[in-house]
């Protein structure tokens, strides 16, 4: 892990705990769990980090690969992005609509 997360390109496989746009301190952080098997949630964390960077969210990322746990919080696709507790993105979706999700979250 790179001693600044600056040094990161903006398109990474995220690591566990790591916060995406850690310098934004005036924005809220918000914590995301990305559901599913390993392959696919590492596929959807470096498509997560390509398509946010650029936007004013700071996140705290995580992990989760209990296919019970996916259960019980009522998830059913392999994988899902938890935001702040609330299911937020179902699928391995295209960079562009993990955008267009967001864009629409801040706006609100």
């Amino acid at each position: 892990m790179p001693e600044n997360p600056q040094q990161y390109d903006a398109c990474h496989v995220m690591d566990e705990g790591e916060i995406l746009n850690p310098q934004l301190t005036e924005v809220p952080l918000h914590e995301a769990v990305l559901y599913g098997d390993r392959v696919l949630t590492a596929k959807f964390s470096k498509r997560l980090s390509c398509a946010i960077k650029h936007l004013p969210i700071r996140l705290r990322f995580r992990y989760n690969h209990s296919t019970e746990e996916a259960i019980e919080r009522g998830i059913a696709k392999d994988p899902t992005l938890v935001l702040d507790g609330e299911i937020f993105l179902e699928g391995l979706v295209p960079a562009e609509e993990i955008t267009r999700a967001f864009e629409a979250y801040l706006e609100k």
